[in-house]
């Protein structure tokens, strides 16, 4: 599972942050180069962070939330060799199955 969210902010973490994980975490993904270069692994946590002040500053903050998005779902995705292709299809909302 690749799960991510928002945290508002408070206890371990005093700051807004965007998070992603990986459960069971598969080997090395703490380790894996994750998008943007601020985001980080916290130890304690086992996930990865993305202070929201990263985004907010970003010239293009849907990119660069997307990019963390994206490059954490990829790293756990690749690391736990899922069947990528039966798992993810494009989705055009105008087309009916």
């Amino acid at each position: 599972m690749s799960s991510c969210g928002f945290w508002p902010g408070g206890g371990a973490i005093p700051y807004a942050a965007f998070y992603s994980y990986a459960y069971p975490e598969p080997s090395g993904f703490s380790q894996a180069s994750v998008k943007p270069d601020a985001a980080f692994c916290s130890a304690d946590f086992r996930e990865f962070i993305l202070p929201y002040d990263i985004v907010r500053q970003s010239e293009a903050p849907d990119r660069t939330l997307l990019d963390f998005l994206q490059s954490t779902y990829e790293a756990a995705a690749n690391l736990a060799k899922w069947d990528r292709s039966a798992l993810e299809r494009d989705h055009d909302p105008k087309k009916t199955i």
